[in-house]
Formats: structure tokens, C-alpha cells, sequence
């Protein structure tokens, strides 16, 4: 048996695997190749056992969505490495093998994340995960070569080998075991901040994230769900409060997430002067449903939740107050 599982989630993604799959299958000789569908009611099923006879195709039952999608197919993957990786991603030539180095030569490294470039500008980092993602105190992702909204070349700058705090869903690596011992992504997600969820619960129980800048991938975005939706941001929106409260210290618990929801707030109020109400009405949803199931996701607390989970206080102050738009190792 392989190693290495390469898993593709898909769902009525048949152009993209049409466009995306040959790439995986031509440099991925260390792993077996996965096709995990959501009940896609295009071709992909028949599209993939016509053409990629070497694909295994694993079939849900429903459109699960992201998060729960990956968990009922990996119940069916006994590879020692997970490697989930969006239809919309392009590899290169010995993507795997650097990883697959890191494994097995750093036992405490349980998820790893390689260096995820723009497919349509090869030369810039992509939004989905770039040099590898942290947040801040108020649960504010931003990478390595993004921030908000800003994205850097790639001139070498993040080609190391380093220590994170949230790996991209994009395309994502996790032992198989470090993956059952954490029962899998978090299904009330459905879909964004859910690889930040795992990542966060993988961090308080002392496993570590990396990013390994040897290995490159090339991402679309927005392919499954439109960049800039009010649908993608009730998701992150709401996902994100439902994050922070399954996962902030019990100390600052409270105090960080009403801070959150204060911000939140604010966001609300730029949409409508945007004149994007559908925007705004996506954070009133967001927020809606965080309290109506906020007693759920409190008894989803582990016993321990570490401290020391962000290296800033505050991403958003230091972007539009003090011109920070580009990553800084003095964080």
C-alpha cells in the first residue's frame, strides 16, 4: 500500500477535473489517487471512470459540503497521509516528496501545508493559504504573502520549511491518525474556516503545523463557490464565532469574542455603506445563528485550549491603521 492518499472533494466539477486531474495522476506516482463525490449530478462519476481508470471514485450519498463531504469518504482511505486537495488545483513535478520527507522524519508534525500559488498568475501568492495562515487575538486569518486582501510576489521569500498555525483547506496534508484522533472536521462548518477549526483543535492537543515552501501548488479560488458571495460570508462569518468559541482560552473566552462581535459589527455597518445589504444581512444571519446554537458548540470545548494561539493582537489595526499590508516576521 501507497503511502500517500491524494483525495479530490468534488461536486459537479467535471470541467475541473477535465482541466486538474491529469496534473495529480502524472506527478503524484508516491500516492493513490482519490475521487471523493458529493452526489454531483454532472458527469463527473462517468467522466472519471471513462478517462482515469486508476482513479478510485468513492461516492457520497448527498452534497455534504466540505467539511463533512471529506469525513464520511476518508472513513474509506487507509493511506497513512491525507493529502486533500481541492478539483481546482494545479501540482508540479515532486510536490509530494518533500512533504512526505517531513512526515516521516518529524514524528510530532501532524498537518502540513506546501506553497500555494495563483493559478491565474503564477507569480503571486493565492488568498486560500499563500506561505501558510496564523490568526490573530480576535480570530482574523492571515498568511504568509496575504493579508487581507494584498498579496505578494513570490520572489523566494517564504521557500522555507516553518512552523504555522492554520494550513489551507486548498490543499491540506494530515495524518490519518492525528485525523481520527480529532473525529475530522467539524460537519456544522459545511464549508470555510473548517480547516482552521481542526488546525486550532490539532494545536491544542501539542501536534504541530508546518509549511514546507519546497513543495508548490497552483490554485484557482472561487470555483466551487463565488469569491465575494453573501452566501461566503455568512460562512466565514459565522464559522468564525463558531470557531472561537469552541476553541479560545476559558479565561478570555468572553471578553475576545464579544470584541469579535463588536468588529463583526463594524464590518456589517461598511457593507451597507458599500452598498452591499446583502452583505450586511449575511453578518446579521451569521450572528443569528451563532446564538442559537451556542450552548452546542460550548459543549464541543476540549478540557484545554492553549494561550498562546496568535502571535499579534490585532491584524485588522495593524492593515488599516498602520499600513501593514505585507507579512512581517515581527509580527
Amino acid at each position: 500500500m501507497k503511502k500517500a492518499a491524494v483525495v479530490i472533494l468534488n461536486w459537479n466539477g467535471v470541467k475541473l477535473l477535465e482541466q486538474f486531474l491529469p496534473s495529480v495522476i502524472q506527478f503524484s506516482p508516491e500516492a493513490k489517487i482519490y475521487v471523493a463525490d458529493n452526489a454531483s449530478t454532472d458527469a463527473s462519476v462517468t467522466f472519471v471512470k471513462a478517462n482515469f481508470p486508476s482513479v478510485t471514485i468513492i461516492e457520497n450519498k448527498s452534497n455534504f459540503g466540505f467539511a463533512q463531504g471529506y469525513n464520511e469518504a476518508l472513513q474509506f482511505v487507509e493511506e497513512d497521509i491525507y493529502a486533500l486537495v481541492n478539483s481546482d488545483i494545479e501540482v508540479t513535478e515532486n510536490w509530494l516528496q518533500p512533504i512526505i520527507n517531513l512526515f516521516e522524519n518529524e514524528p510530532s508534525t501532524a498537518i502540513i501545508q506546501p506553497k500555494l500559488l495563483d493559478f491565474k498568475n503564477k507569480a503571486y501568492f493565492e488568498y486560500a493559504g499563500a506561505g501558510g495562515g496564523f490568526i490573530d487575538k480576535y480570530g482574523f486569518p492571515y498568511c504568509r504573502g496575504r493579508i487581507f486582501e494584498t498579496l505578494e510576489k513570490d520572489n523566494g521569500q517564504y521557500n522555507d520549511t516553518t512552523e504555522i498555525f492554520w494550513a489551507s483547506g486548498a490543499c491540506f496534508f494530515i495524518r490519518k491518525d492525528i485525523y481520527r484522533e480529532l473525529n475530522g472536521f467539524d460537519a456544522d462548518f459545511f464549508a470555510h474556516q473548517e480547516e482552521i477549526d481542526l488546525c486550532w483543535r490539532a494545536f491544542n492537543k501539542g501536534h504541530k503545523i508546518k509549511y514546507c515552501g519546497s513543495s508548490t501548488v497552483y490554485h484557482v479560488g472561487g470555483a466551487t463557490l463565488e469569491a465575494g458571495s453573501p452566501r461566503k460570508t455568512f460562512l466565514n462569518f459565522r464559522n468564525s464565532v463558531w470557531m472561537m468559541l469552541k476553541n479560545l482560552p476559558a479565561s478570555q473566552l468572553f471578553s475576545v469574542l464579544f470584541i469579535r462581535m463588536c468588529l463583526d459589527g463594524i464590518a456589517g455597518v461598511q457593507f451597507l455603506l458599500q452598498g452591499k445589504p446583502k452583505h450586511l444581512w449575511a453578518v446579521l444571519c451569521a450572528h443569528y445563528y451563532f446564538y442559537t446554537h451556542m450552548l452546542r458548540f460550548l459543549r464541543k470545548r476540549d478540557a484545554f485550549q492553549s494561550k498562546q494561539y496568535y502571535k499579534i493582537k490585532s491584524v485588522v489595526y495593524r492593515y488599516f491603521f498602520k499600513n501593514g499590508k505585507v507579512f512581517d516576521v515581527n509580527f
